[in-house]
């Protein structure tokens, strides 16, 4: 890069300055991912807006890592953002105002220029298709107390909850590493997702009506959209995006089950998509095309540690519930006699994805395919009396 540029770049992007950050910790900013060298002080020219940072402490030789914290930021241009390393607790925290005052007019000063790691810009705009609709508000509306979304901090709320084989050997992984204890159980908090029932029913509702309204949770879409998000489509979108990226990037189990309640809402959706939301669901699908899109690419690489270790053969078989949900959403899409032009452009490209990719088949759905959540233990229903 020309110098004159990279200048610019570092005087109005934001600064991340992360001090005695120890040596072999897995560090992370975004879509990249770092090994912690000896002179490691942070990221410059970071491109102002949303951001997740997350983070792996290791063992002296470089071998063993620990549950990955990560944290949202929201970054000005020119902001310096400072944390320091707690060897004690083996995590980042935050400075004093004095402390963050000195050190901004340090960086300021290009004190710490040699010592900061560039952001990678080229891969800025895969960054900015994931959390295109994740805001300041929406980050301090559901992150925990604290700020810190760790797989740490959700044993305890994870014991009641059906889990996948992916689930299951993720929390056993917890309850066997080493740094598990070292966790404060005070400390121990979860995000404020939004609640989204699995089965529906109605006091009064009886029969077919209540049959049609758990096939179609078009009805209950319109209620949490107009109670839960105050109307906001892009809200429910930027939940979904910070679901995906604190389960991917920062390995939250309690993540992973919200987005996949999402996505299993806006799947399940018939006269939405068709009639009365079209164009949330073109949102919708370019969002989760491009959320799958980069979890794939990931996979393909064959990296063990950070995001794509979670995408095993259970998350991305053809006996998912992402491959069930799809099948009966294409299909629906498919039998329309009229759909948006933009929403059928983009289911395609979605289906292409999944085959191209995974090589998954989507045949016409069956009465046996309904049937699926009933009968799998892993998706036993949720039951919410909206009228209560």
């Amino acid at each position: 890069m020309d110098p004159e540029a990279a200048l610019e770049l570092v005087k109005h992007g934001a600064t991340l300055l992360l001090l005695d950050v120890p040596q072999y910790t897995l560090f992370g900013i975004d879509t990249q991912m770092f090994s912690v060298g000896p002179s490691f002080k942070g990221i410059k020219m970071i491109p102002p807006g949303v951001h997740f940072v997350f983070y792996s402490s290791s063992s002296r030789d470089g071998k063993e890592f620990s549950p990955i914290i990560g944290f949202f930021i929201d970054a000005g241009p020119s902001e310096v953002i400072v944390r320091k390393w707690d060897q004690q607790e083996e995590r980042l925290v935050k400075v004093s105002e004095e402390e963050e005052a000195r050190y901004t007019q340090a960086v300021c000063s290009l004190e710490f220029d040699k010592q900061l790691g560039p952001y990678t810009l080229s891969q800025y705009g895969e960054w900015k298709r994931l959390s295109s609709y994740i805001t300041k508000s929406i980050i301090e509306r559901i992150e925990p107390i604290g700020g810190e979304i760790t797989v740490t901090a959700e044993s305890g709320m994870m014991k009641n909850t059906p889990k996948s084989t992916m689930e299951r050997a993720l929390d056993e992984q917890l309850k066997t590493s080493k740094f598990a204890a070292s966790v404060d159980s005070s400390q121990k908090k979860g995000c404020y997702y939004t609640s989204i029932p699995r089965v529906v029913k109605r006091r009064g509702m009886q029969g077919e009506e209540l049959t049609s309204l758990n096939l179609d949770k078009t009805e209950l879409l319109e209620s949490l959209i107009t109670k839960n998000y105050g109307g906001s489509e892009d809200t429910l979108l930027g939940e979904l995006q910070f679901a995906f990226i604190a389960f991917l990037m920062g390995q939250s189990l309690e993540a992973f089950l919200q987005w996949k309640s999402l996505v299993s809402l806006l799947f399940g959706c018939s006269e939405a998509p068709l009639h009365t939301r079209s164009q949330l669901f073109t949102m919708f699908i370019k969002v989760i095309y491009y959320q799958l899109k980069y979890g794939l690419q990931k996979d393909r690489n064959g990296t063990e540690t950070g995001a794509s270790a979670l995408l095993d053969d259970s998350w991305l078989s053809a006996d998912s519930f992402l491959h069930h949900l799809c099948k009966d959403f294409f299909a629906l899409i498919q039998d329309a006699s009229v759909v948006d032009g933009d929403l059928l452009t983009w289911t395609r490209k979605l289906r292409e994805l999944l085959e191209n990719s995974l090589g998954w088949e989507f045949q016409q759905s069956s009465a046996v395919d309904g049937m699926y959540f009933e009968e799998n233990d892993e998706y036993a229903p949720v039951v919410e009396m909206l009228d209560e």
